[in-house]
This record gives structure tokens, C-alpha cells and sequence, in this order.
């Protein structure tokens, strides 16, 4: 008879996020669990640490001299140094210090104020309504592929202003360069991520040329407006092009692939968890309370990451500098010492301060989109198919960063 399997409390010492158990992208959550309990600050053998307390996780994110999210050390071996994926993922916002991290930011929330926003719900709601109407009547639909995916791709082609016709490939393309910030990867996935980038760097091209020939309104069009601050008389405020084109990709990217997982991971948490969903039902007005539960307990991120530009000391380990820090986010928001029953999904969990969105400077700067985006999303999914069910051949998402589903089946109607 084989020996038991050993539980992820046994040997989390030894955990390697790039080489990790059999079930944990599928499951990762015992793991965080025992990481919580045992290991909050774990060494890992290539040299990079792994942090999964909330507490610390707020700290980092808020001290930006001694946490950096410049990840020029980190990806030059990753990606090489002359790379597409490597001129993409060290100069776009996220990755990402002062002074381009302030400009790129400074454009991108004055685009998303409360007013701009407002704008954008009437064409939202006409989005997710048309959406519907493509689900009624069929044997059996793909929430994300007929659902989910397509409103952040219309919401930032908007943005953008990126022509209909022209949509077609952004999401292959998303998928394929965010997949690259994978701990680990293959050949094969290296080298699409790294076609992805020249593929929409060709495009971005085409359209940048077009928009600066014709210019849209900067009151609602992203892309005029960095456009607009490239021309700026001020050499500091000024984008180069593989700034503006990097930052476009950006844009277009991190609003997509969260927001698809943020509406996939509620519907399927609700059809999981039926005692929410008969609540949410009876309570409507608990659809703002669910949003933020489903970012918790299912957080669309999953990991960050930051190096240290000094030695310090979290949680008694001593990290040297220039360390490459593992934010695990999706661990944090299951942190007993800051939520009560953390295992326990409540759509009326309150106060919720989870870390979804990330935390200070670099908190995502679409956050209030992206929540709108999930209310609309879900409360008209339901006032129109109150008793969907999800049927088998469910498929997860593949990856330890961005947490979704790749396929999800369900009956409507």
C-alpha cells in the first residue's frame, strides 16, 4: 500500500512557487492556508521570497523607497534583455517607479475620474444587455467566452476608441503577454508572448498614426490624451513612442483579463455557494457587498511582486537587498488576524479592506471601472437568468497569477 499524500501543512518549508505541487494552480488555497500559519515570510531557492501576511502586504505597497516595482533585475534572465517581453513588462505602469509611473498614472485617473465614469455606465449597460440577449434561448452557453470577456474588451477598446471591427485579436493577445509573468514558463509560452508584443506593437503603430492624423475628443479618449502629453512643451511630462505604445498594451490588457476573471470567478461562486446566490436574490442591494467578497475570496490577481532596495526585516527573516519579492495576495486576503472566517464566502461580509486591488501608489488605477463593470455585469446576469446552472467541463484559467476560468458551460434559460 503507497504512503498517504502528504498535506500541504507537512512540508510547506519546502514550497517553490516555480515548482509547485500537483493541484495547487487548481487549488492553491491550502497552500496559503499553511503559508499563513507556518511560513508567512518563506525563502524560496532561487533567492526570492515569498510574503503572504496581510500586514505586510499593506506595508510594502505603501513604502515605495524601500519596495520597488522596477523589474529590470528580474526579467532581463527571465525574458532577455533585448526581448519584446522585456521592453513591455519594464515599461509599462505596473512595473513601473517614477518619474514614467506618474506621468502614465497622472493620464490614465484623469481619463477615469467619477464623471468620466459615469459617462461610460448607459454604454455598459447597453454592453451587458446585448450580451444577454446573444445567451437567450440556447441549450447551453460559455460564460466566458460568450459573457465575461467581452465587456472589458468593448469597455477599453472604448477607452482607446479602438474601432469595433478591429477587436478581434486583443484578448489572444492579452492573454498570451499576461501569462508570461507566470513564475515559470516554457519555451513555447515565451516565445508567443513574445510574438503577442510585436504583433500589437504593430498594431499600436497603425492606430497611433491614425489618431494623431484625426485626433478624438481627450475628454474621452485615452489614447488622444497621452498622445496629447507626448506633444507637451514640458521635456518631463513627454512620452517617448515605446512608452506610449508599451503603456497602450498596458491599458489594454490589465483592464481585460481581471475584469473577465472578476465577473467568471462571481457567477461561478454563486452557483457554488446557492445560499448567496437565494440571498443576493432576496437582497439586491447586497450586489456592491458581493463584488467585493468575490474580489476577496477569489482575487482575479493573485500575486505581485516587488524588489527591495535595501536590507530589511519582515516578520523576523532578514532580506538582502535587491531581492525579488513574491506578493501572495489571493493568501492575505484569507489572513485570520484581519478577516473573520476567512474560508467563509459572505456576500455581506463587512468591513471587507481586502488587497484585490493592490495598495498605495500603485493601487490599480481602473479599480472603480472595474467594479462597476462587476455590478452591471451581475446584477442584470441575474435579474435576467436567476436559476442558471453551470454544467460540467468547467476550465480553469492554467495560471498562479491571474486566477479565472478559461471555459465555463452553463444553462440559462
Amino acid at each position: 500500500m503507497s504512503a498517504p499524500a502528504a498535506s500541504p501543512m507537512a512540508d510547506i518549508q519546502h514550497f517553490d512557487l516555480t515548482n509547485p505541487p500537483a493541484g495547487f494552480v487548481e487549488d492553491p488555497f491550502p497552500i496559503y492556508d499553511a503559508l499563513l500559519s507556518q511560513a508567512p515570510v518563506l525563502p524560496q531557492p532561487d533567492g526570492s521570497f515569498l510574503i503572504s501576511r496581510y500586514g505586510d502586504l499593506d506595508r510594502i505597497y505603501r513604502d515605495t523607497a524601500l519596495y520597488s516595482s522596477d523589474k529590470k533585475a528580474v526579467f532581463s534572465p527571465k525574458f532577455g534583455p533585448d526581448s519584446p517581453l522585456f521592453e513591455h513588462h519594464t515599461t509599462s505602469l505596473v512595473f513601473s517607479d517614477p518619474p514614467l509611473h506618474t506621468r502614465v498614472r497622472r493620464i490614465m485617473s484623469s481619463a477615469l475620474t467619477p464623471r468620466a465614469i459615469a459617462r461610460m455606465e448607459p454604454g455598459l449597460i447597453a454592453t451587458v444587455d446585448d450580451l444577454l440577449d446573444g445567451l437567450q434561448g440556447k441549450s447551453s452557453v460559455d460564460l466566458i467566452a460568450d459573457f465575461a470577456s467581452c465587456i472589458p474588451i468593448q469597455v477599453i477598446g472604448n477607452l482607446l476608441d479602438v474601432p469595433l471591427e478591429e477587436r478581434g485579436p486583443l484578448r489572444d493577445w492579452s492573454l498570451a503577454i499576461l501569462g508570461a509573468l507566470e513564475p515559470s514558463l516554457t519555451e513555447a509560452e515565451l516565445a508567443l508572448g513574445h510574438r503577442a508584443v510585436e504583433e500589437f506593437k504593430a498594431y499600436l503603430q497603425d492606430l497611433i498614426a491614425r489618431r494623431r492624423a484625426a485626433p478624438g475628443d481627450p475628454e474621452t479618449d485615452v489614447l488622444t490624451r497621452l498622445i496629447g502629453d507626448e506633444k507637451s512643451e514640458a521635456v518631463g511630462e513627454r512620452l517617448s513612442e515605446i512608452e506610449l505604445i508599451q503603456n497602450c498594451i498596458f491599458i489594454l490588457n490589465a483592464g481585460h483579463e481581471t475584469t473577465t476573471n472578476l465577473i467568471g470567478n462571481a457567477l461561478a461562486l454563486l452557483h457554488d455557494f446557492p445560499e448567496q446566490r437565494i440571498r443576493l436574490l432576496a437582497q439586491p442591494d447586497l450586489i456592491k457587498t458581493t463584488i467585493e467578497e468575490v474580489l476577496r475570496f477569489r482575487s482575479p490577481n493573485q500575486l505581485g511582486n516587488r524588489e527591495t532596495t535595501a536590507m530589511v526585516e519582515i516578520g523576523g527573516v532578514v532580506i538582502p537587498r535587491g531581492s525579488n519579492l513574491h506578493l501572495l495576495i489571493g493568501a492575505a486576503n484569507r489572513d485570520p488576524e484581519i478577516f473573520a472566517d476567512p474560508q467563509v464566502f459572505d456576500i455581506g461580509r463587512k468591513p471587507n479592506r481586502h488587497l484585490a486591488f493592490a495598495g498605495g501608489p500603485h493601487v490599480c488605477v481602473g479599480l472603480t471601472l472595474a467594479r462597476l463593470e462587476g455590478k452591471i455585469a451581475l446584477e442584470r446576469f441575474l435579474a435576467r437568468f436567476p436559476t442558471y446552472q453551470i454544467l460540467a467541463g468547467r476550465r480553469d484559467g492554467g495560471r498562479m497569477r491571474f486566477r479565472g476560468y478559461a471555459a465555463l458551460p452553463a444553462k440559462v434559460s
